[in-house]
């Protein structure tokens, strides 16, 4: 799979591919949603092609690739940690157009989608050091994307099939269990490990005070924001329960 430079971009060729899937899913599978729906669900269906082959090319690249793996939280960028990032590039600029083009009114999503386009390309194309923290924590972001995707698509056809209900009602405490514990309680550590070792001077001469401060300041606010919004899932998950309960 190493078929890039360092000094080459795949981005084209997975915005290519994203691109295809993206109207598989659009015009294919699930050609006969409600309108509205589709691309929702086409959403869903890239982020299931990027969510869990990126956890498993960022173990590879972190940990197993390299011979003499640079487990520096500011090492020079591998050129498979390079190839991680364009990976994960052109997902956001095809979910980023996505938004842009159906829903443009749901900007907390654009702003987040924008900022860590920030965070990676800066890292890779910019910098060129610190890709090995970067990647550990796209591995705790994207660790759950398996049960979010799986749980949005019941969420978007709970109204209208009854399997898709049973789902999302089951699925829908363990989802915001696992999602909790990684974004509110591993996410934090690594972050604050992360701000540590900067704050000591670990990345001078690496990367540069306005990189990693910059960076942590995205991510920071990223984990802010994925804890309000798990916290409104549970508070409706509660009440829900709560209503069953006395409709029962």
């Amino acid at each position: 799979m190493e078929i890039l430079t360092l000094g080459s971009s795949s981005i084209p060729i997975f915005t290519l591919m994203y691109t295809f899937i993206y109207l598989l899913g659009y015009f294919i599978f699930f050609k006969n949603w409600d309108t509205e729906k589709k691309p929702d669900a086409s959403s869903c269906l890239i982020s299931i092609a990027h969510g869990t082959p990126v956890v498993i090319l960022s173990t590879y690249a972190n940990f197993l690739h390299s011979q003499t793996p640079q487990h520096h939280f500011a090492s020079q960028n591998t050129p498979f940690q390079t190839l991680v990032f364009d990976f994960s590039i052109a997902y956001f600029i095809i979910d980023t157009s996505h938004y842009l083009i159906f829903t443009p009114h749901d900007r907390l999503f654009i702003a987040h989608h924008v900022a860590v386009l920030y965070v990676f390309i800066t890292c890779r194309y910019v910098v060129g050091y610190g890709g090995f923290a970067i990647l550990i924590l796209l591995m705790l972001a994207e660790v759950t994307s398996p049960l979010q995707n799986a749980w949005s698509l019941a969420r978007y056809r709970k109204d209208e099939v009854a399997a898709a209900a049973r789902v999302y009602r089951g699925l829908s405490p363990y989802f915001y269990g696992v999602y909790t514990v990684v974004r509110g309680v591993f996410g934090p550590l690594f972050v604050y490990k992360l701000v540590v070792f900067y704050l000591n001077g670990g990345g001078d001469g690496l990367v540069p005070m306005w990189a990693w401060a910059s960076w942590m300041v995205v991510i920071v606010s990223a984990i802010l924001l994925s804890m309000l919004w798990v916290s409104c899932l549970w508070l409706n998950l509660f009440k829900e329960r709560s209503k069953m309960r006395k409709l029962g």
